[in-house]
């Protein structure tokens, strides 16, 4: 018998139920609940009745605890230590919405492996991240925390991140296992308000918010974290359909469920189960692996194994699963092996801050740049950096930042002193990033009057973003709108420097702005990575990676929409439309600009005709147009022209950033693989139909920009 055979023969069914109990110690409690009261003992862990914990940190700490498990309790079962590690450990990285903006798997990958090897030197062996929710809705916090609005993108960041955490082996000692959230569609909910329902069509369940999660297990992701939600009236943490017969079944997952913060217990509010009995017998049936936090599996699983809601064969195969997790993450060979004090880092401090510095800047996006106000000049006349986030160095690092240390953040008034030296900075808040005091209005005025330029510093405090932040006008809070009236009244050129965590909904400053450089939540590095783009030393390359909406009535708002029977005409009254204002975002996916332009020419595809099944190679022409050297993403976009079923009008199937120096001009060859040509039949199921295919190219979603060519995809062998 193999190892993990010979410890479920061995157990009792209180260590059963133990290995299969997840407790937070060593944090402040985030919920109130009947899990949040739960005080552990010591004498739980040597009796066996405890197999994970989250939110402990400290080499120290968790070695302490598992000496006790692996050498005080009967079997010697080792801990699973766990800790939300989302955009950083104690170096940190953009928000991932953020840094999905610089459309950069490599970089992707590496923020990971960095944060990696930092939590894995504090002896942590589970990490709850990447999220993986698409969101088309900026009123729902946790938009901040995911990979923005389409599936192709979200995919491919899943990739790269499970990559990055994990590695090719998780044994490593510096393997971070991975966990995909929160399955699925949690970005979905209704009205965009945290822990609604979700209620959404099975094809748009399976075209939009699966591939992600698909694209995680693909790549050997570790663990899976059901949604708080339910879909349609099934809550995830148990839905056996989804959890074990997609997932396991269908896709092959060998990994672990593990639930959210208390969402087991919750089956009973969702009005699903009528106790924690129910509760807990629900979930395991489901196939869910850790309870996290609430007391359904600790309380209720014995009584519903003796009611017969459940059984000792489902119990064991759940245990199995989690003993096989801590087996391939190594702790049974080296419970110590994470944190080991004989292991050197694997990074300097210099390196660390080096790339979240890079990360920063190529998150940032720049929507406008009016008569090229940026870069600014090295010298000249005063600077005036007004606003409540201008010495804000909290809010740089946004929301779930780890163990990140604001004392070490730069901030934005920091970054930019050390960027213009030769030039004066004038610091004003004017007013508080989200209270009612307007007295310091007035002096913010006078000292944007004494400038040549303003920058003008305003958003989204980090702690109205993220989970259990929803807002039914996402834009700027307290008085910050005031203060921008008032300093554009003046009549100086105003660049707004917008921190937040979603799209904010102010049309008309980014009208009168003469730019506005969206920074997100930069992380660390913030102040000098706005520094180097405003100095010019590079040239912003971020872009959008949700639509951006002029107004709230717009929400929810993608550029992937299907088309409609009557389509948008101008002038037309009878056609999908408002009244009041114009349909497109203010700012579509992809939006961005650089200090300097390419010119982005005609796909030019390797045949006009191929088989279904075959590759299609295209060649793009790309020219530097003007300006400074400058990196951009180059989106390849598909449209089906005619299918069983209505396709988008735009379908992302790649994307490369590519950058070019001044006079450069170059040929980017893409090969879209014979699964870009596939939809989902009336059956959702994949097939590549017969028809004719627009290959589109561009800077964005903005179809104006596009240049197109068509292919036709046929059965028959190529004349």
């Amino acid at each position: 018998m193999s190892r993990i055979d010979d410890l479920v023969a061995a157990m009792t069914l209180d260590e059963k139920i133990g290995q299969l109990t997840m407790i937070s110690l060593g944090a402040e409690t985030i919920v109130t609940g009947p899990g949040a009261t739960r005080e552990p003992s010591i004498a739980e862990l040597r009796e066996g009745r405890l197999g994970s914990v989250l939110n402990l940190v400290g080499r120290d700490r968790i070695h302490a605890l598992q000496k006790i498990a692996v050498e005080d309790t009967r079997l010697g079962i080792p801990l699973l230590f766990a800790l939300d590690v989302i955009h950083g450990y104690r170096t940190c990285f953009p928000v991932p919405l953020g840094e999905t903006a610089a459309f950069r798997p490599d970089l992707w990958e590496k923020t990971a492996r960095f944060a990696a090897e930092e939590a894995t030197e504090d002896a942590l062996a589970l990490t709850f991240t990447p999220m993986l929710d698409l969101a088309r809705d900026p009123r729902w916090g946790r938009i901040v925390e995911g990979p923005g609005e389409d599936p192709h993108v979200g995919a491919v960041y899943a990739r790269a991140k499970v990559r990055g955490f994990q590695t090719d082996d998780l044994a490593r000692p510096d393997a971070l296992a991975a966990t995909a959230k929160h399955f699925v569609a949690y970005g979905a909910v209704t009205a965009g308000r945290d822990y609604a329902s979700v209620d959404i069509s099975e094809r748009t369940l399976h075209e939009v918010y699966l591939p992600a999660f698909r694209a995680a297990v693909d790549a050997g992701c570790a663990a899976i974290m059901p949604a708080f939600v339910d879909l349609a009236g099934r809550p995830m943490s148990g839905d056996r359909a989804l959890l074990t017969d997609l997932v396991r079944s269908t896709w092959g997952f060998e990994g672990i469920h593990v639930s959210d913060y208390d969402a087991v217990g919750e089956l009973v509010a969702h009005g699903v189960a009528g106790d924690m009995v129910e509760a807990a017998a629900l979930a395991l049936n489901a196939g869910m692996d850790l309870d996290m936090m609430s007391p359904a599996y600790p309380q209720g699983l014995k009584t519903a194994l003796e009611r017969g809601l459940t059984d000792l064969a489902t119990l064991d195969a759940t245990v199995r699963r989690v003993l096989a997790l801590k087996e391939r993450l190594g702790l049974f060979d080296a419970p110590f092996g994470r944190g080991d004090p004989a292991r050197p880092s694997a990074r300097s401090r210099a390196e660390r801050r080096a790339l979240a510095r890079e990360a920063a800047a190529a998150s940032m996006v720049l929507l406008d740049n009016c008569d090229a106000i940026l870069p600014l000049a090295a010298t000249g006349g005063p600077i005036a950096l007004i606003g409540p986030f201008a010495e804000a160095a909290f809010d740089m690092m946004g929301p779930w930042y780890g163990l990140g240390d604001q004392e070490e953040t730069i901030d934005l008034a920091q970054g930019l002193r050390a960027a213009f030296r030769d030039r004066e900075i004038l610091v004003a808040a004017g007013v508080e990033r989200d209270g009612d005091d307007v007295s310091g209005i007035a002096a913010a005025v006078a000292v944007a009057a004494q400038s040549d330029v303003v920058l003008l510093a305003v958003g989204e405090p980090a702690g109205l973003s993220g989970e259990a932040a929803s807002r039914v006008r996402p834009g700027l809070t307290g008085r910050q709108a005031e203060l921008a009236r008032a300093v554009v009244a003046t009549g100086r050129p105003v660049v707004v420097l917008l921190t937040c965590g979603r799209p904010l909904i102010e049309p008309w400053l980014y009208d009168a702005a003469a730019a506005t450089l969206v920074l997100w939540y930069p992380g660390g590095e913030a102040g000098h990575a706005v520094g180097d783009l405003l100095a010019g030393r590079r040239s912003p390359s971020g872009r959008l990676p949700v639509s951006w909406p002029r107004d709230v009535g717009q929400i929810p708002l993608h550029y992937g929409e299907r088309p409609t029977g009557r389509p948008f005409l101008d002038g037309e009254h009878f056609t999908t439309r408002y009244i009041d204002s114009p349909n497109d975002p203010q700012f579509p996916f992809g939006a961005g600009l650089g200090y300097g332009s390419i010119d982005i020419g005609k796909p030019r595809p390797a045949t006009d005709r191929l088989i279904a099944g075959e590759s299609l190679t295209v060649a793009i022409d790309l020219a530097h147009a003007g300006g400074m050297a400058c990196e951009t993403p180059i989106f390849v976009f598909l449209h089906d022209r005619v299918a069983s079923t209505s396709r988008p009008v735009l379908e992302l199937k790649h994307f490369e950033v590519v950058g070019l120096m001044p006079g450069e001009t170059r040929t980017l060859t893409v090969t879209l693989p014979p699964a870009a040509f596939a939809c989902l039949g009336p059956d959702l199921e994949p097939r590549i139909e017969p028809g004719l295919f627009d290959v589109l190219v561009g800077p964005s979603a903005d179809r104006r920009t596009l240049k197109g060519a068509v292919v036709e995809v046929g059965t028959a062998p190529v004349a």
